[in-house]
Order: structure tokens, then C-alpha cells, then sequence
């Protein structure tokens, strides 16, 4: 019945939900996950919580919050489903995180079509995908790895229901990718990349030294699990032959616990991209002086709430999650508070998005809230007082020469000289073929100094100005003590 209904409901309908009382739906989805999960009853239970005594939003935002030490790995994987049965789910996953211990996630179908709704929204309002034959090559991990087979499926799902997609699953595999697409990407009136950003880069860069024109391949891409830079952007759509960033990209948002839990949008972009011209406006906005990921989502699938600047999320899965905390720092901004914020400054990203692609149609612009993420805290470095973030570092690596040198990857720490002055510290990885000298590392050096300054006010006023200047370590690629190959990039390093 559920994919029934995922097959014969259009877009529009899958996202009616929006228009629903939010807090009535993420009541409904406690009532309903405290009568049928051993764990979360235990849970309740535990902190004094009578079920019965939540009656209204005021008294579920009184209810603890679920993490994974404190219920995820506090109970039997069994008592964490619908009536403690493993087989309520059909699919195992698992996933490293931050921590490099593995996890396991379950699922099942039903739980798929909502992700799908995402991948829909993304493949029919920014890619036009109803339209256009498409390839989707997923270049995620497979195997038992949570991103590669949940993409592989949800691009299936939208085929099943009539979508001109056919599915290719080369995984991680970058030779064999770059024969996918030299192969089969001709046969197709485009070609969507589905992976993560750093190496979505490496496999279209090392396809230009091959000789693949990209640029006659309508290349889109599919992105998840870092926040990059509007540069990255136009650097990474000028390398394709990208004619509408805001239509040609998107980046989902998304955990192991949950799926996908919002997705860019062609407005969401449009609006990133402006505050990323004007970052004072920007900090203004997010109260912070990085850039974050931008998206909307659906409140009825996927419920936020925001704690101490960070966020939570309630919604049903094959382990359902009420109030969950993930750590990510961030927040939520309603649709028209977020148009109103932005029309105040003399900017309004709707007729600006019309603009920018001659068929617009109103697709992509949709009614829903936003969320923005900036990621987890423990990724700064602290230095003279100011917070460095890896997305501030990020820019200044992408820039022209620069962004010819190098991989992107970088390892940021805080060092001690022998007088125990600390200085900033950056590792950086160079591209294949590329080999370092004084002269690259001071333009290195120039490049991130000078963008540090113009994006992270609390450098530029903490930081002296003789100690501002980065010390730039290069290391070819692959370098086995900084960036191992097949090993969760970190672009921290603590003494």
C-alpha cells in the first residue's frame, strides 16, 4: 500500500504535508512510537515520564532527548524497533560517524519512499528529470555502507514510477566511474553524479586529464555530507560547463539515524549564494561568520527543534527517534520569515531565481522551512580566542591558482614554536601529478590569510596580525599520516 500510494501520488501531493500542523503530526508520531517501542517506553520510563501526561507541543518539549550513547546504544537493537521485532525491518546498514565505530541502522521499504520524496524533489524541481533521460551514477560506497545502496534504491523508486532514470552503481570506484560515464553518458540527455563532494572533485578532475568533456554531458551532481564553499560551487560548475549553479547542484542533508532529512533547492541555493556575496548579511542571519548548508524540508516527515544552537529531530524510521540530538550545530528558519529577512536587504531570491534559468515554471519554489547546518563544533580549532572552521579555510583553497595545486583536503591544528608562541598550523594535500615549492605555499599561505580575514570576523580582530599568516605544510596525495586513502576525511587535529 505504501508504494502504491508513493507511485501514484504526484510530487506536489508527497509534500502536502507541509501544509499540516507540524506539531500535531510529531505528537502523533510519539503517541504513537511510545505504544509500539520497547526501548523508548523503557526510556520514559526511566526519566519519570508518563506517556499519558503529554498532551500538548509545551508538554513534549519537556520530554529528555534521545542521543545515541543514552538510548541508541543503551538498548537491545531488537527493543529500539516496532514491537522489539527485527523483522518489522528488511534492511541492515551501517555507518562509521565521527567516532570510526561502526553502527548499525535498520529500515525497511516503507521507510525508503521517504527519502525517495527527496530524491523526487530533487531529480523533478531542480534536474527536470521527468523530462530528460537520465543516468544516475551512484558513486557512493556500497556494501553494507549507509549512502550508496539507500541511493541506489530511492533513484530506483523514482524509475518505478515513471521516471526516465536508469541506474548505474560503479560505487566508489573511480576508474570505473570515469568508464560509466565515457561509455554510457552520451546515450543519456544528462548525467547525474550522486557522491561526496571531495570526491566528486577528484573523479571530475582526474576525467579532464583524461580528456572527458564533461561539458556535453548535462552533468548535475548529488551531494552529501559536507558543508562546501559557493566558490567550491562555481569552481567544481565551470570544470562541467554548469549554466545554472542553482539548478545544476544538490546537496542533501542527512544522518545514518534518519536518511535524508532536507535537500537544496534551486532557492535555497539562490539564497546561499547571495550571502556568500555578502557575508555580513550572512552572519547577520546565521550569527556565525562560516557559510552553512542551506535546505528545506518537509516539518510533517521530519520535525526540528532547535536547543542551545543545536538541533534536534524527531521522525519515523525503522528505528524511530523522538527529540533526537545529533550534535549538528544549526537552526530553523520559517519560509516567510526567511523571504521577509531577505526583502528587508533588497534581495528577493524568487525573481531572482527567474532569472537565472528560462523555464522555471515555479519549480523549486516551494513553501517550506528552512534548515541550516554548520556541522559539529568538535571540527574548530580555537586560536587567540577566535573559532576557526574548516569552512573559512575551504575558500582559500579555492581559488585560482591555487585550486590547480590542490585536492581540497586539509588537516588544520594549533602548534607551539620552541619560545611557546602558538601558530596556526595547515596541512594541505596536493593533487596528483603536483609537487609543492616555497612559491605554492606562500600563494597557499596569502590565499587562506586573506580569506580568513574577509569571512571570520573573530580572526581579523582576535588574532595579531604577525601570528595571522597560516604555516603551510604540503603533502602529496594520499599522504598515509594525513589523508589516508578510503578513511573519513578530519580536517582537525588536536595536540
Amino acid at each position: 500500500m505504501a508504494f502504491q500510494s508513493f507511485l501514484m501520488t504526484p510530487l506536489d501531493g508527497l509534500l502536502s504535508n507541509s501544509e499540516t500542523n507540524a506539531e500535531t503530526q510529531v505528537l502523533k508520531l510519539f503517541r504513537q512510537v511510545t505504544a509500539s517501542v520497547p526501548a523508548y517506553q523503557l526510556f520514559l520510563k526511566k526519566h519519570g515520564i508518563d506517556p499519558a501526561s503529554i498532551e500538548t507541543f509545551a508538554d513534549f518539549q519537556q520530554i529528555p532527548l534521545t542521543t545515541k550513547q543514552s538510548y541508541l546504544q543503551h538498548y537491545p537493537l531488537a527493543q529500539l524497533c516496532r514491537h522489539g521485532q527485527l523483522e518489522t525491518c528488511d534492511m541492515v546498514a551501517v555507518s562509521s560517524g565521527s567516532t570510526g565505530q561502526p553502527t548499525f541502522w535498520l529500515r525497511s521499504l516503507i521507510d525508503e519512499f521517504q527519502i525517495a520524496t527527496r530524491f523526487e524533489q530533487v531529480f523533478h524541481d531542480s534536474f527536470w528529470a521527468d523530462q530528460r533521460r537520465t543516468l544516475a551514477v551512484v558513486c557512493f560506497a556500497l556494501g553494507t555502507w549507509v549512502g550508496g545502496m539507500f541511493t541506489a534504491s530511492c533513484c530506483r523508486h523514482l524509475a518505478s514510477k515513471g521516471y526516465p532514470i536508469t541506474v548505474i552503481t560503479p560505487g566508489n570506484n573511480k576508474v570505473e566511474i570515469l568508464r560509466v560515464v565515457r561509455e554510457l553518458a552520451p546515450l543519456f540527455d544528462q548525467t547525474v553524479l550522486l557522491g561526496y563532494p571531495p570526491f566528486l572533485k577528484d573523479v571530475i578532475d582526474t576525467g579532464i586529464a583524461e580528456g572527458i568533456p564533461w561539458q556535453n554531458y548535462g552533468i548535475k551532481l548529488v551531494m552529501a555530507g559536507e558543508v562546501f564553499s559557493e566558490e567550491w560551487r562555481s569552481l567544481i560548475g565551470s570544470r562541467i560547463g554548469s549554466t545554472y549553479p542553482c539548478h545544476d547542484f544538490a546537496s542533501l542533508y542527512g544522518t545514518a539515524d534518519a536518511g535524508v532529512l532536507g535537500n537544496e533547492t534551486p532557492l535555497s541555493i539562490c539564497i546561499r549564494r547571495w550571502l556568500a556575496e555578502n557575508p555580513g548579511v550572512a552572519r547577520e542571519l546565521f550569527g556565525e561568520s562560516r557559510l552553512p548548508t542551506l535546505v528545506q524540508y518537509d516539518p510533517g516527515l521530519r520535525f526540528f527543534e532547535v536547543q542551545e544552537g543545536t538541533l534536534l529531530f524527531s521522525g519515523n524510521n525503522g528505528i524511530p527517534l523522538v527529540r533526537y540530538h545529533i550534535s549538528d550545530q544549526g537552526g530553523i528558519i520559517p519560509f516567510n520569515r526567511m523571504l521577509k529577512f531577505l526583502a528587508d536587504r533588497g534581495f528577493d531570491p524568487v525573481k531572482a531565481l527567474s532569472g537565472t534559468f528560462p523555464q522555471v515554471e515555479g519549480r523549486g519554489i516551494r513553501p517550506l522551512p528552512f534548515v541550516y547546518v554548520f556541522g559539529r563544533s568538535h571540527f574548530t580549532v580555537s586560536y587567540f580566542g577566535a573559532n576557526i572552521y574548516p569552512e573559512n579555510v575551504t575558500v582559500g583553497l579555492e581559488q585560482t591558482p591555487v585550486c590547480e595545486w590542490v585536492t581540497g583536503k586539509f588537516v588544520m591544528q594549533v602548534e607551539e614554536d620552541p619560545d611557546r608562541n602558538e601558530f596556526l598550523s595547515i596541512v594541505v594535500e596536493l593533487a596528483p601529478g603536483i609537487e609543492g615549492n616555497d612559491a605554492k605555499r606562500g600563494a597557499i599561505a596569502h590565499s587562506i590569510t586573506h580569506h580568513l580575514k574577509r569571512l571570520n570576523s573573530e580572526f581579523a580582530n582576535y588574532v595579531p596580525k604577525f601570528f595571522q599568516t597560516p604555516h603551510i605544510i604540503l603533502k602529496p596525495t594520499g599522504d598515509p599520516e594525513y589523508f589516508p586513502v578510503g578513511v573519513k576525511h578530519r580536517y582537525t587535529k588536536r595536540p
